[in-house]
This record gives C-alpha cells, structure tokens and sequence, in this order.
C-alpha cells in the first residue's frame, strides 16, 4: 500500500525532518509512528498525504509516486486518504452535519447522496443525533469523532491520523483508537502518529519509531490487552 525508499526530507534552513527513511506498509495495515517531538512523525504523514513533497526518495502510495502527482491532481489524490488531527480543525459556524460533508462537497457529490453518506458516517461513530448542533456544544471527545466521521465520509482506502487523541483522557483516547480498530476491521489501512506508548500498548497493533528523522526500531503486532 504504502512505500518509502531512501525518502530525505529537508527544510529551508538545512534542517531535516526524515533522512533516508526507508519503510513498507502493507494494504489493511492498522500502524502507530512513535518517538519524541520533532522526530518526523508528522513529515512522514504530510508526505504521504501529499502536503508535502521528499527532497529525495520515493513516497509510492497505492502504487502512485507522489513525486510525479502534477499540482491539479493532488485534490483527486487525496480523496483516497481520510485525515484526522489533534486540533480538529472543524469550522464553528456550521453544524456537525455541515462540517462533515464539507469533502463531499469539495468533490461535487450530490446533495442527496452526500447527506445520506453524512448520516452513515455519523452513525458510524455514534454522533447521528448530534448531526444539527454546533461543535462547540460539544465534548472534545465527541470534536474529535466528528473529525473522524469527516475523515471517512469519503469512504478512503487509507486514514492518517496525527495525535489525535493527544487533547483527551485516556477513556476517550481509548474510544477513539476503538474507532479507528473498526475502520480497520473491514479493510481500511491506518496510520497514526502517537507518543502515548500505553495506549499503543493496549491496542497490540504494529508500530515503528523514528528519532531525528530515522528509524530506530520496528516492532510487529502484538496482543491487544484492553
């Protein structure tokens, strides 16, 4: 699904972000990205998700080289990954349903269509009698699965989530990373950046850590004890 080849990734300034990182990731594959503040784990999903591009290396995803993904493209490139943050990034003004639909909207899906996958992915995360209200009458942990709902209203193949549970408690953090499980259950690959090794603990998942852009260490799926 997902590889990286000698990928080096260096700002302005002469600072590097990831340096000749070299990594596979299997279709369906639910992995977590650990190490401290500053170590990559960010760059490696903004390459992936096309926010950014390597100085050198290959990112292929889903058999594209993002290398050669033209500027007009990167709109349709995206639409195959769904992308969650620790901030939410939800708009204020509109209702949870609105916020939710806003890449369906992007993607000129149908009003009816549109509203009908909009209630599905709300379902899917236990929000659908909250599709009217305004996001901040509600819980963080609620924020983050519209966040969630909004990710997967596109139906992607691959969802990136970056500390998203770095804002909760650890009973919502737990929540959220049984959301993602599901997703992953029926076929989505995930990968989610996270510096909170207990809870990766619990979820018995395959992780990789990076220190100054490099990895140092791999570890396979383990048992999950929640």
């Amino acid at each position: 699904m997902i590889q990286l080849d000698d990928v080096t990734k260096r700002f302005p300034g002469g600072q590097e972000a990831l340096s000749g990182l070299t990594l596979s990731i299997d279709k369906g594959e639910m992995l977590f990205i650990t190490g401290h503040s500053g170590a990559g784990k960010s760059t490696l999903l903004r390459l992936i998700a096309l926010i950014e591009r390597p100085t050198s290396g290959q990112v292929i995803v889903d058999g594209q080289n993002t290398r050669r993904v033209k500027r007009r493209k990167i709109p349709a490139y995206r639409r195959q990954i769904g992308m969650v943050f620790q901030d939410h990034k939800l708009l204020y003004d509109r209702p949870v349903a609105d916020n939710v639909a806003l890449p369906l909207v992007i993607a000129g899906v149908g009003h009816r269509e549109a509203g009908r996958r909009v209630r599905a992915a709300l379902d899917q995360v236990g929000l659908l009698h909250k599709e009217k209200q305004r996001p901040e009458t509600l819980s963080a942990g609620e924020q983050q699965r519209v966040g969630i709902a909004r990710a997967i209203v596109t139906r992607p193949k691959l969802l990136i989530a970056d500390e998203p549970t770095g804002n909760l408690d650890p009973d919502l953090s737990l929540e959220v990373m049984r959301i993602f499980r599901r997703f992953n259950e029926v076929g989505v690959t995930l990968l989610i950046a996270s510096h909170d090794i207990l809870l990766i603990d619990r979820m018995g998942c395959s992780r990789i850590e990076l220190a100054a852009g490099k990895l140092v260490a791999e570890e396979e799926e383990g048992p999950a004890w929640q």
